[in-house]
C-alpha cells in the first residue's frame, strides 16, 4: 500500500513558486521584457517622486501583467500536454490567453503614461522650447548625416551591406534620428509630449522588428538607435 503523499512545508511552497517564476523568466522571452520595463519604471518613480496613491497604481499595473504572464505560459504548457496534434479549440484558448496578457500590457502602459507623462513634459519643456523653430533643412541634414555615418561605419566594420544586417543598423539609426528631430520641430505646444513619445515607440518598433526578423542582433540596433539619436541631438543643438 502506498504512503500518503506528505503535504510541502511552508518553505517548500516558496520554493515551489519561485521556481515557476524562475522557469519562466528562463523559458519566456515577454516575461524579461516585463521584468526589465518593471524595473525601469520603479526606478524612473523613484527619480520623479511619484506619490504614494501613484505608486499603488503603478504597483498594480506591473502585477497584473506579470500575473497574465504567468497564467497565460501556464495554461500554454497546459494544452501542449493534453493535445498532441492541432486542435482549433487548443488555440482558441491560447489566444484567448495571449489576449488577456495584451490587455493587462495596455492597461498598464495607460497608467504609466497618465503617471509619469506630466512629470516627463514639465522637465522636457525647456528643452524642446530651445529647438522647436528649427528649420526644416537642418532635419533633413540631420537625416542625410546620420545615413552617411551608418553606411561609413559599415565600410570600416566590414558588416552586412547598407540596407541589411551589419553594424549599426541603419533602420534604427534613421527611426530614432527621426524620432529626435520631430521632439524639436514640433510647433504645437499642446501635443509635443505626446507626439514625441508616439514617434518613439514608432522607433522602438522599428528596432524591434529588426531584431525579431534576425536581419540585427540587439546589440547592432541599440548601436544604430543611440548613433542616429546623438547625431541628430548634436546637429540640432550646434546649428538650431
Amino acid at each position: 500500500m502506498t504512503a500518503p503523499r506528505r503535504a510541502p512545508s511552508l518553505i517548500e511552497s516558496f520554493n515551489f513558486a519561485f521556481e515557476g517564476i524562475i522557469h519562466v523568466l528562463r523559458t519566456q522571452r515577454n516575461m524579461r521584457l516585463h521584468f526589465l520595463a518593471a524595473v525601469v519604471v520603479l526606478i524612473a518613480g523613484l527619480a520623479i517622486d511619484v506619490s504614494r496613491l501613484e505608486l499603488i497604481a503603478l504597483l498594480l499595473a506591473i502585477s497584473f501583467v506579470l500575473i497574465a504572464e504567468m497564467i497565460n505560459t501556464a495554461l500554454e504548457g497546459a494544452i501542449d500536454v493534453a493535445t498532441t496534434s492541432f486542435d482549433p479549440m487548443a488555440k482558441l484558448a491560447k489566444d484567448i490567453a495571449a489576449g488577456a496578457v495584451l490587455i493587462a500590457t495596455v492597461n498598464a502602459i495607460a497608467i504609466g503614461y497618465l503617471v509619469f507623462s506630466g512629470e516627463v513634459a514639465n522637465r522636457s519643456a525647456r528643452v524642446l522650447d530651445r529647438l522647436r523653430n528649427a528649420p526644416a533643412k537642418l532635419t533633413i541634414i540631420a537625416l542625410v548625416v546620420v545615413i552617411i555615418v551608418v553606411i561609413a561605419t559599415k565600410a570600416v566594420s566590414g558588416r552586412g551591406t547598407p540596407l541589411r544586417g551589419g553594424l549599426p543598423s541603419g533602420h534604427a539609426a534613421v527611426a530614432f534620428a527621426g524620432w529626435m528631430a520631430s521632439t524639436y520641430v514640433l510647433s504645437n505646444s499642446e501635443h509635443r509630449f505626446l507626439i514625441s513619445t508616439l514617434t518613439f515607440i514608432m522607433a522602438l518598433l522599428v528596432a524591434q522588428t529588426r531584431v525579431e526578423s534576425g536581419v540585427h542582433s540587439a546589440l547592432e540596433v541599440a548601436y544604430g538607435g543611440l548613433l542616429g539619436a546623438l547625431i541628430t541631438l548634436a546637429l540640432f543643438q550646434a546649428f538650431a
